[in-house]
């Protein structure tokens, strides 16, 4: 039994405008669980980058319910004679557009930049600005990044496109980790660099980076050097290098507590600065007590 609806009735339009729309829905659907099922299994199998496959399927819902808007531009009469006026007046409309979208569009373009030029992927340890983190997600719009502390950054692409940003994996993710700490000059130099050293190379996250010639030369594995003299203290850098930035981290914090714990044992100081209080007039009896540290 077929039920006939007048073409010109609201109900009618309705309908297909609905209908439209579910199609669209139910496309998107298919798509973006295809497209997830391939980043998972076949894109680890071909060995394939696969931001951009991220990119498209966070860029399907748009594309698929841009095309059933259009459609249904098309196949509804009064919205096609607007389309019409719409098409006809597309001078100012474009500019009243372009004006309040500049910022979405921008967005847009970076992310589309963003995929084809890939300053950085999915899973890439980045710093953007005061940010740093995985990167878990690129849509159209924004970049997620996923810091140490679990938390979600949400960037805008034309941010990042304008932005400096620090790729700690984009080659590989074997860094060198600078270990600074400075000693008072009335301490042995000489004996808190072995120190530094032999608590760095002790450590199960230091690797040996040595080329051959290097270690002909018996050269360390963990360079320690002076790089200069401070009001109060001898600062120290040792070279330290490590698998990745998170190995990297642990290994400076654990040094922070070795180190301090030898040169406590073996009488090294690490300077800090004093403040002393002068009173012109009426000096206490003890002055001793108003001499502070900070």
């Amino acid at each position: 039994m077929e039920i006939t609806i007048p073409d010109n009735s609201f109900l009618h339009y309705f309908l297909i405008s609905a209908l439209i729309l579910f199609i669209a829905f139910l496309i998107t659907r298919i798509l973006r669980v295809f497209l997830t099922r391939f980043l998972k299994t076949a894109s680890a199998l071909i060995k394939v980058d696969h931001t951009k496959y991220n990119f498209i399927k966070n860029a399907v819902s748009f594309i698929v319910f841009l095309g059933a808007f259009i459609v249904i531009f098309y196949l509804v009469p009064g919205l096609r004679d607007y389309g019409v006026t719409l098409f006809a007046g597309a001078g100012v409309l474009a500019a009243i557009v372009g004006f309040a979208s500049q910022s979405a569009f921008s967005n847009i373009i970076g992310g589309i930049f963003l995929v084809i030029f890939k300053p950085f992927r999915v899973d890439d340890l980045i710093s953007v600005g005061t940010n740093t983190g995985r990167v878990e997600d690129i849509t159209l719009r924004h970049t997620v990044i996923r810091n140490f502390e679990n938390r979600r950054i949400v960037i805008p692409n034309a941010i990042i496109s304008n932005e400096t940003i620090v790729n700690s994996t984009i080659v590989e993710e074997k860094i060198c980790q600078f270990y600074e700490i400075g000693v008072s000059y009335d301490a042995n130099a000489e004996r808190a660099m072995e120190i530094i050293r032999e608590e760095a190379e002790s450590h199960p996250n230091c690797i040996d980076n040595r080329k051959e010639e290097e270690i002909q030369k018996n050269e360390p594995i963990v360079a320690v050097r002076i790089i200069g003299f401070g009001d109060s203290s001898v600062n120290l850098r040792a070279w330290i290098w490590s698998n990745s930035p998170t190995e990297a981290f642990m290994l400076k914090c654990d040094l922070n507590r070795s180190v301090k714990k030898r040169f406590d044992q073996e009488g090294i100081e690490i300077p800090f600065p004093y403040r002393t209080l002068v009173f012109k007039n009426n000096p206490p009896n003890d002055a001793s007590a108003f001499t502070e540290n900070t």
